[in-house]
């Protein structure tokens, strides 16, 4: 099939060669003039097995959708559209080897590979330092690469429907991400690193495997949305606490920080002076305690309108600072932070 039968032109700027059970993509038929003057083409919905080097004769192309095809391939002509901006791979064949190896040195912004077999995200992606939206949505990832920060302009990325167990906390150093979507996954955990996402509005966490959520998720004030349903998040108070015992450093560290105990650089090697400066200082507002490395971990619920209830981990200097379970889901392990915080935000953060 020529593929100047059945295209559709809606401007001068625009090829549309969707649905037309395309096997080849030969452009001869197609003005020198045409190609340089489009910036949007359209290729979805057809039978392309690779995206032929031709591609790169629409020099000033800013928009390609090549999905829905029996893409396996993309190739190297790709990387000479120096002025493409959005590609769209939906729903294809495409996996870590299918790029060409100079992927990264594209100016895009929105890059989409939902729907294809991805077990890992390829390392030219992260390259792509002027991405504002990624979406690996429903692949075989298993892990989020720590080359995420580098692509510091993303305000959003979509990984929900993958194979993935941790984040890892270099995501957190994403200043402008405002919608992250990790759904039907199997995560365990959220970072607390999160925290520095102050950016961040959506949160997608449903059908996984979360228990718990660090307490520090409630430093994120913009959080409008956060998904939590099928998850296996408990729904009581965990009685079950895990406790190592200080060393004697510890012990030494924390006698010198509770009782502020002064002390000077010429006082102290500079191996000790690092390690007090590492000192966490316990959560619960009726103690004055720190901890280094030994703390109690616990999980206790926040309580909205007795109805809402969030799962919130806390480190604790020892047992001592925990409660019994009573009936009021406010413990006195309570923080000020926690407290301080707007019941209708957390309330609508668990309803999103």
């Amino acid at each position: 099939m020529e593929i100047h039968e059945g295209a559709a032109v809606a401007s001068d700027s625009v090829l549309d060669f969707s649905r037309l059970s395309l096997t080849t993509f030969n452009v001869n038929s197609i003005s020198d003039e045409r190609k340089r003057d489009t910036k949007q083409l359209y290729l979805n919905y057809n039978r392309l097995a690779s995206l032929p080097s031709s591609v790169s004769l629409f020099c000033n192309l800013e928009f390609l959708d090549i999905s829905n095809n029996g893409l396996s391939i993309i190739c190297e002509g790709i990387t000479r559209l120096t002025s493409l901006k959005t590609l769209i791979a939906k729903n294809n064949r495409l996996d870590e080897f299918s790029l060409p190896k100079e992927f990264g040195s594209l100016q895009l912004e929105v890059l989409n590979f939902s729907g294809n077999r991805f077990q890992e995200i390829p390392l030219q992606c992260m390259k792509l330092l002027r991405l504002q939206s990624l979406s690996f949505g429903g692949n075989r990832l298993k892990s989020i690469p720590e080359e995420i920060e580098n692509l510091t302009s993303l305000e959003l990325l979509y990984l929900g429907g993958n194979l993935i167990t941790a984040i890892p906390p270099e995501v957190a150093n994403l200043p402008y991400l405002s919608y992250l979507v990790l759904c039907d996954n199997r995560i365990q955990s959220v970072p607390p690193q999160l925290t520095r996402l102050h950016s961040l509005r959506s949160l997608s966490l449903h059908n996984n495997l979360l228990t718990y959520l660090p307490r520090e998720i409630l430093c994120l004030v913009h959080l409008q949305e956060l998904s939590l349903r099928g998850n296996p998040l408990v729904v009581r108070f965990v009685k079950e606490m895990t406790y190592d015992p200080p060393s004697l450093l510890e012990l030494a560290g924390r006698t010198v920080k509770s009782r502020n105990i002064p002390y000077y650089p010429y006082d102290l090697p500079s191996n000790l002076l690092r390690y007090l400066d590492l000192a966490s200082k316990c959560p619960n507002p009726k103690c004055a305690g720190v901890y280094f490395d030994s703390c109690v971990r616990q999980i206790k619920f926040v309580d909205f309108c007795g109805k809402y209830r969030l799962p919130l981990m806390h480190y604790l200097c020892s047992p001592e600072c925990t409660s019994p379970c009573s009936s009021n889901p406010q413990s006195d392990a309570e923080s000020e932070e926690e407290s301080s915080v707007p019941a209708y935000r957390l309330q609508r953060v668990l309803l999103g």
